[in-house]
């Protein structure tokens, strides 16, 4: 991906535990040159994050909230960034799903928002099982929190949202319709996020009828040749940047990189 002036290329990964895959991020940077990197499932506390790490690969700025073992998101960026604390505690939870900056941009700064949706179990019933309906509440809370900022421009939403809205966004529509990230409690809730005031990037570079994935299983041993994907990563855009989208890369060769993350790398570059 040549770099191009007046661009602002941002990238989100779920990286499934940055201190045992923080050798993979050379491979990222390489690949995509991206001016901000956001991450998901970092999983490490804020006393224990590589903190040399974001310098290293070209990163002067960076921000980062994590806990132990679990969840945890960061922010790396070439450009100034400033840390954006407006959002509430989602679900009354300080459990490290979401961070929030100002990027540096021509025009004025871009608003950033890096989200780890729940997983939401594997049993999709709220009533039997409780890590489902804090899903079903987390998108509910955030979809219900942009909607009520009215004027929101100049923003974009990244992350590891752990739901594949469309139909063509996994491998089967009708199989996976009962299963976690594709029902319709999920799908219908998601949307309802997006139209709170956003567009989807990648989908607006990839027509709707066309199948896109960012995440196999490590169950599948030819993941390749199976190819039973799920697109759970995104990357949202506020209207009026819209018509400043210039390209879109899904890193699915990521997938094969030694011990890599069952997620792969998504970008986006904006003209801004």
């Amino acid at each position: 991906m040549p770099r191009q002036r007046g661009k602002l290329r941002v990238a989100t990964w779920n990286i499934n535990s940055v201190r045992l895959r923080l050798g993979l991020l050379k491979e990222l940077v390489a690949a995509l040159d991206p001016d901000v990197l956001c991450l998901q499932e970092t999983k490490v506390p804020d006393e224990l994050f590589p903190i040399e790490a974001p310098q290293a690969l070209g990163f002067p700025h960076a921000l980062f909230r994590g806990m132990k073992s679990y969840n945890g998101v960061a922010i790396f960026s070439r450009r100034p960034i400033a840390p954006c604390d407006i959002a509430p505690a989602w679900c009354a939870k300080s459990d490290c799903r979401h961070i929030a900056v100002q990027v540096d941009a021509k025009g004025g700064p871009l608003e950033l928002h890096n989200f780890y949706v729940p997983a939401g179990g594997d049993i999709p019933d709220r009533a039997q099982n409780v890590k489902y309906a804090h899903k079903l509440d987390f998108i509910a809370e955030t979809r219900n929190w942009f909607a009520a900022r009215t004027g929101l421009a100049r923003s974009v939403l990244v992350g590891d949202l752990n739901i594949a809205p469309l139909e063509h966004d996994v491998w089967s529509h009708r199989q996976l319709l009962d299963v976690v990230s594709h029902t319709p409690a999920e799908t219908e809730g998601l949307t309802a996020w997006l139209n709170a005031g956003f567009v989807d990037a990648v989908r607006h570079f990839v027509p709707v009828d066309q199948k896109l994935y960012t995440w196999w299983s490590y169950r599948n041993r030819d993941w390749r040749l199976s190819d039973r994907g799920r697109r759970l990563d995104h990357v949202w855009v506020t209207p009026d940047l819209q018509g400043s989208l210039r390209r879109h890369v899904v890193l699915k060769d990521a997938r094969d990189w030694p011990q890599s993350s069952d997620h792969v790398p998504v970008c986006v570059e904006i003209a801004v």
